[in-house]
């Protein structure tokens, strides 16, 4: 085989697909409500494909668990009994449509005001 034989296979060679990546529906501010479990939440950090462990993804339950390849929201979350922080697969977010406000701790630390309903990213949060 010549040199020349040897660069031609290698530049027709196909490199491997990237898995496909949906866009995120929503973003920092905005408050969502889970699709299957009674709590809301605000985001405040998204991750454009699963970004958590192992663990955490086969603790799912294999009939209800999310793909991968999609966007994954950090949620200040709130239900009837408590607050906590919540990470969600897009597929299980709808908008909230309620208007009110989120119950949570960390909201002032993170974010300004809540109007129209979302709520403003602190100034020294932004980059």
């Amino acid at each position: 085989m010549h040199e020349t034989d040897s660069l031609s296979a290698a530049a027709v060679t196909p490199t491997p697909a990237a898995p496909p990546v949906s866009h995120a529906r929503f973003t920092i501010g905005d408050v969502v409500r889970h699709r299957m479990f009674d709590f809301r939440g605000v985001i405040f950090d998204v991750d454009p494909v699963f970004a958590n462990t192992d663990e955490w993804y086969d603790a799912i339950p294999e009939a209800i668990r999310p793909r991968k390849d999609q966007p994954f929201y950090h949620l200040l979350a709130e239900n009837i009994e408590s607050s906590y922080v919540a990470y969600v697969s897009q597929q299980n977010l709808v908008a909230d449509d309620s208007d009110e406000p989120v119950d949570h701790p960390a909201i002032p630390g993170l974010f300004t005001g809540f109007a129209e309903g979302r709520y403003r990213l602190k100034q020294e949060h932004r980059h």
